[in-house]
């Protein structure tokens, strides 16, 4: 249960909730969990999901996939991190993707309803649960549109440029370590994986990045900027 514990207590939805009150807080919401393979399906396209998941250990990939059965990696989640809060808020709580287990994984699943409920107690922590739940589709509403400035984008400079100095910002510096590999990245950016390498080795021997398997370095900032222009 402690490592349970302090999973959600790295999750949003937990934010401002004092480390005192979470498991009593988690036996009110009958949270359960369970333990998916690499590469196991959590959630499949068009299943109905009733439940909120914070992924508790491993690493778990939001797949977007087509008519044609192509496939997309929308994004990768780590321990703390939830999935589904947007699914069960909507009317027939129907997924729009899929959700695979990127490496073995335990993940969290806490009933929308017992969030949305607070508890006979009427505890102060509760309601601020739902405070955090409304952040965290705020939250991911902001995200989708970044996902959009990828789509809009049509050069593959322009794309690597943007996911690289947004990674930069987040990481607060210019070396840093990416969560994707070299498939995984061009999933999410939705390009050709051998076009995409060719490009970041083109960009490297330009002087505008460095990069080592996942570690990059943003060696030009002000030039990747002017890309996005």
């Amino acid at each position: 249960m402690t490592k349970v514990i302090e999973a959600v207590q790295k999750s949003i939805l937990f934010n401002e909730i004092d480390t005192i009150y979470t498991e009593s807080l988690l036996g009110c919401l009958n949270l359960k969990t369970k333990k998916y393979n690499e590469g196991e399906f959590i959630i499949r396209l068009h299943s109905v999901i009733e439940e909120v998941s914070i992924v508790v250990e491993g690493e778990v990939e939001i797949i977007k996939e087509n008519r044609a059965g192509d496939r997309m990696i929308v994004g990768v989640l780590g321990t703390g991190e939830i999935f589904g809060e947007g699914i069960v808020c909507t009317k027939k709580r129907m997924s729009p993707v899929s959700v695979r287990a990127k490496t073995n994984t335990e993940v969290a699943f806490i009933p929308y309803e017992k969030i949305l409920m607070t508890c006979g107690e009427s505890c102060g922590f509760h309601k601020q649960l739902i405070r955090n739940m409304l952040y965290v589709l705020g939250e991911k509403n902001y995200h989708l549109n970044q996902k959009i400035d990828y789509l809009i984008l049509k050069g593959m400079r322009e794309k690597l440029a943007l996911y690289l100095l947004e990674q930069s910002y987040k990481e607060g510096q210019r070396a840093f370590n990416i969560p994707l590999n070299r498939n995984d990245l061009a999933e999410y950016l939705n390009v050709s994986r051998s076009a995409m390498s060719r490009e970041l080795s083109r960009m490297k021997d330009e002087g505008l990045i460095d990069f080592y398997k996942n570690s990059f370095k943003i060696c030009n900032e002000v030039e990747l900027k002017n890309y996005l222009k």
